[in-house]
Formats: structure tokens, C-alpha cells, sequence
């Protein structure tokens, strides 16, 4: 049989199917072919990969990729595709009234697959600074269902924020009417936690494979009690099914709650960004770069691997084609190092932690086509001056803009 490409001699970790071992993998057309120790056949392309780790394409479930129409939104297309990471969900900037503008400008030219938790509010998050869930005019179950089921090859669930900051006095009437919509249209809630609304009385409300954001915030309301224990409900919410993203952000991964609940056994279910105008340059980077501070306090690599490949695909209902290197799904691959050093790691208070690796993206396939970081860093680079621009004009930073009102 002759391959499109062949992947020699990496360290494959692949969590759905209890891979972790030096094998080939081969490529045909946009599907992987086979997978084993030694594969004979030729290929019209040949990739040496020895000594790196091999992985389904990474998938980021939380990030804001609505430029243009809404203030926290990016382009990440090429900044994905640098970093192993073949599938990226927007996390609520758009809702029903503006999803097909988000599906006919960024998901349809881009090369990375974006997909897309739509958010209860009809508007998303065009003006992000502002409340969106204290007028519940805004919330239409109904219609954001219809546009879910419709163009349910881009949508994996409904988008809600919880915090007090968000829903204003209205408590957990929002998260009911987003989960009267995921219940029309059979998919999952993703709730974004925050200060002022009762992390209990939310997972009271929660169904089998919900998910739960920012699950090491600091701020308030979170899965920690008053002595540093994981609440009991929190538990009982993964007992039940319940996921937990990590959703770092720019005010929502704390090292002192994520150090603390390692401690009581309790880990994430997936890592994800929440990468946006605000996060990227710093305190987020990019997943790769997320995942190793969770990798250097404690977390082991295989662990790092299923919450951003396998966990991540099942969290959003497409592991029969995602987070997996199954011969028959589509050829999406990841290749990394892991850099040994000392390395600088900061989370959103401005904590510094020391660590000893750094995963480093090195190759990353895509529906079969082959992406090197290196050939897309120009691309990226003018992505992050964009989202630079974004951030100081939503900061209203006039001097660093040239503007003097």
C-alpha cells in the first residue's frame, strides 16, 4: 500500500486506546491508515520523529474567537495550528442571533476546526465588559436551541456565565434557561463559575456531562471550601458525570487553589485556555504552554495528554472522531518536546512558579496537511499585534494607541 505520509519512530500517547510506545503512523488523505511498530509500506512523504511525543491533535475547548464582532475575540488560526492544537471552541461569543456570522467568517476560511458552545445570551459577548445575563430578555432557549440542532456540525453545546458580575441578582435563573436549551437540543452546558452565585446551588442543577470552567479560580465561589478541602458537591458533581475545565483566562487559573486541590485528589478533567484579547500574551501563551504548568506541579504526562486530546473530545461529544489516533478517523496529530530547564511560570495574580519542563510544540498535522510552527510565525505575529490592538483600545490605553482626546 502506498501512504501519503508516514510518522516514524515517535512516543505515541494516545489515552483512548492505552497507547504509549515507539510506533509508525501512516496517513492517507485526510484519515489515519495504520498505526503499529514498524510499517514496511512506502509513502510519498517520510517524517522522522524520534524522540518526540506524538499525540492526537490537541483540542481547546475554551477560548474567544469572534474578532471583529465581539471585544475579547482573536484570530487564532495559525496561532493554534503552531501549537498541536487541530480543534479550538469558542466558548459563548456568539449566540443565536449572531452564530452564522462567526460560522460564515471564522469557521469556514480557517484551517484549524473551529466549533462553538453558543451562548444563552442572544447577543453572546459582543460587549464583554458589560453584564450580559441581568436583562433575561436576552435569554431565548428556543432559538438558541433551533440554531444548534441547524448547524450542529459547528455546535457542541450552550455557553452561560455564572458569576455575579454577569447575571447581576438573578442567581441561577440563566443557567436554567441555557440548560432548557441544551435539553431541546440534546448537548451539553458549559457554566463559567464565579464570585457571588453558590457553586452548590449550580451543580445542584447540573446534568451527566455538563462541565464546569475555571475550576482553579481564586475569586470566589469556587470547588474549595473555607479550609482549602474540595467541596463535598464537588465530588459528588464528578461522580455524577459532572466535567471540570481548567479555562486559565487572564482571572481564572490561581496556582493556590490548583496546588491545593491536587492535594485532595482532585484533578482536572480537561485543560483548556480561555485564550483572548487579554489572556494571550500573557498570563495564558497558549495550551502547550497552560499544560506545563499543570505538568510541572504534578500532574503526569499521560494525565496532561487525556485532558487535552481524549477527555477534551468526549467533553464535547466528538470522540468518535477526535482525540484519538483510531485507523478511520481524521488525521489530526500533534508532535511535541519536552525541554528540560528552568523555566518561569506565571498564573493570574501574578504567582511565579519554577519549573523544570516546558512542552514545546514541534509539528502539527491537520486533516492531513502538515504545519511546522517556524512557517507560520509571521502569521501569528500579526494575529497577536491585532489582538494587542484589541486589548488597549478595550482598556482604553489611548497613549499606547497614539490617540490624545
Amino acid at each position: 500500500m502506498q501512504y501519503d505520509l508516514i510518522l516514524r519512530g515517535a512516543h505515541v500517547i494516545d489515552p483512548s486506546q492505552k497507547l504509549d510506545e515507539i510506533l509508525d503512523v501512516a496517513i492517507i488523505d485526510d484519515e489515519i491508515a495504520a498505526i503499529s511498530k514498524s510499517i514496511s509500506d512506502p509513502a510519498s512523504r517520510e517524517i522522522q520523529l524520534k524522540g518526540k511525543i506524538l499525540t492526537p491533535g490537541w483540542i481547546d475547548i475554551h477560548a474567544h474567537l469572534y474578532p471583529g464582532s465581539t471585544t475579547w475575540g482573536i484570530h487564532a488560526d495559525a496561532h493554534y495550528l503552531s501549537t498541536g492544537v487541530t480543534t479550538a471552541v469558542d466558548a459563548g461569543s456568539a449566540g443565536w442571533s449572531n452564530l452564522s456570522g462567526f460560522i460564515d467568517h471564522i469557521v469556514a476560511p480557517s484551517r484549524t476546526q473551529f466549533l462553538s458552545f453558543v451562548h444563552i445570551c442572544g447577543i453572546g459577548l459582543t460587549y464583554g465588559p458589560l453584564p450580559e445575563m441581568t436583562d433575561l430578555r436576552y435569554a431565548d432557549p428556543e432559538r438558541t436551541a433551533f440554531m444548534i440542532e441547524h448547524f450542529a456540525e459547528h455546535c457542541v453545546g450552550v455557553k452561560v456565565r455564572q458569576g455575579k458580575d454577569q447575571v447581576g441578582d438573578n442567581e441561577v435563573i440563566p443557567l436554567q434557561k441555557a440548560i432548557h436549551a441544551a435539553e431541546l437540543a440534546k448537548v451539553p452546558v458549559m457554566v463559567h463559575i464565579g464570585r457571588g452565585v453558590s457553586l452548590p446551588q449550580i451543580l445542584d442543577l447540573l446534568r451527566p456531562r455538563d462541565i464546569i470552567t475555571h475550576c482553579y479560580q481564586g475569586t470566589g465561589d469556587g470547588i474549595l471550601d473555607e479550609n482549602g478541602l474540595i467541596l463535598p458537591q464537588v465530588f459528588k458533581a464528578r461522580s455524577e458525570g459532572i466535567f471540570f475545565d481548567v479555562g486559565h483566562g487572564v482571572g481564572s487559573f490561581d496556582y493556590g487553589v490548583a496546588k491545593q486541590a491536587i492535594e485532595n485528589r482532585f484533578v482536572s478533567d480537561v485543560i483548556s485556555t480561555d485564550l483572548h484579547a487579554h489572556s494571550w500574551d500573557k498570563p495564558v501563551a497558549s495550551l502547550p504552554q497552560t499544560a506545563s504548568k499543570l505538568l510541572n506541579i504534578g500532574i503526569n504526562l499521560r494525565s496532561i495528554v487525556a485532558q487535552c486530546t481524549t477527555n477534551a473530545a468526549i467533553a464535547i461529544g466528538r470522540e468518535d472522531n477526535l482525540g484519538t489516533l483510531q485507523v478511520g478517523t481524521v488525521a489530526d496529530l500533534a508532535a511535541f518536546d519536552i525541554i528540560e530547564g528552568t523555566f518561569d511560570f506565571i498564573d493570574v495574580r501574578g504567582h511565579v512558579e519554577r519549573g523544570k519542563h516546558l512542552i514545546e510544540p514541534v509539528l502539527c498535522i491537520r486533516s492531513g496537511s502538515v504545519y511546522e510552527p517556524d512557517e507560520l510565525l509571521s502569521e501569528v505575529q500579526e494575529d497577536i499585534a491585532k489582538a494587542k490592538f484589541q486589548k488597549q483600545l478595550n482598556s482604553k490605553d489611548w497613549s499606547a494607541l497614539g490617540w490624545n482626546p
